[in-house]
């Protein structure tokens, strides 16, 4: 079995037909029904039922068709990692980050590897946690800042900071706020709710502690967007504490809310993909 027996059946599961996973691939029809039929044969299973009117996977095809996915996944991994290594110091180091966690810190830590790896190219991608998390997994991120929690058994975390909330406004617009109630009937500019469930959720769990539902109007999948929406006049909301040092204006107030609500910020990194340039990136954060 070869690996392109496994990408033409692939073809032919995802297509269910024929002739449209043959100009896919590139080859005739014929030559694919063959192939099929061969690793048909090797694995003594039926994978699929054909007539003339349609193409279907069969049990055994369906688990086939989940199993081939992973492998060539994991195929992948291997791959990447294998061009890392030889790459050594001279390739790419990928850093993935959420916009609720770029900091001064981060930008020190570009200078910092710059500086110990002159022909080093590193690529910063501001991502969600959860996409961080599949492309850790998969080797196609080197480091990502995250916001906990993290369920993986192929990534190490450490704690990098745990960070509270505040409430954010514009007090030349509201005036000054002692406590969360006074604005429960104010506009409240969240983080999508589909871009960051958790994130979300915390939000209106922590107003829900403070007696009331809050009023959410606008949302963004960009931190910097919320702060400017709040700047603007826009609406209020809650954010992590420690963006007040990185978004000091005249018109913005920080309140800090109870310090019972937190969040980890996690330094993760895919699992037994220990290099030089991690283990300095790493320390670098946590000194």
């Amino acid at each position: 079995m070869e690996i392109r027996h496994l990408k033409y059946f692939l073809a032919v599961a995802e297509e269910l037909n024929f002739t449209k996973a043959a100009n896919k691939l590139f080859i005739s029809q014929p030559p694919l029904s063959r192939q099929i039929k061969e690793l048909e044969n090797e694995l003594g299973a039926k994978l699929f039922e054909r007539n003339n009117k349609k193409v279907v996977l069969t049990e055994a095809g369906k688990y086939f068709k989940e199993e081939v996915i992973n492998q060539l996944q994991n195929l992948e991994s291997v791959v990447l990692k294998t061009k890392k290594i030889s790459e050594n110091v001279n390739g790419e180091y990928r850093i993935g980050y959420i916009s609720s966690t770029f900091s001064d810190k981060i930008a020190q830590l570009i200078k910092f590897l710059m500086g110990q790896y002159p022909f080093l190219k590193i690529k910063l991608y501001e991502v969600s946690t959860s996409k961080q998390i599949a492309a850790l997994e998969q080797n196609k991120l080197d480091l990502g800042i995250i916001r906990a929690p993290l369920v993986s058994t192929k990534i190490t975390s450490k704690l990098w900071f745990k960070d509270h909330y505040s409430f954010v406004y514009n007090s030349t617009l509201i005036g000054n706020v002692t406590d969360l109630s006074d604005v429960k009937d104010k506009v409240f500019v969240f983080f999508n709710k589909d871009y960051a469930p958790i994130y979300y959720n915390t939000l209106v769990e922590i107003c829900s502690q403070y007696g009331f539902i809050p009023n959410i109007v606008h949302e963004s999948n960009n931190i910097n967007s919320i702060i400017q929406l709040v700047k603007n006049g826009l609406g209020v909301s809650i954010v992590p504490s420690s963006l007040k040092n990185s978004h000091t204006s005249p018109e913005l107030s920080f309140l800090g809310l109870n310090n019972n609500f937190s969040t980890d910020v996690l330094i993760a990194t895919p699992k037994n993909g220990e290099t030089q340039i991690t283990n300095s990136a790493v320390s670098f954060l946590l000194d």
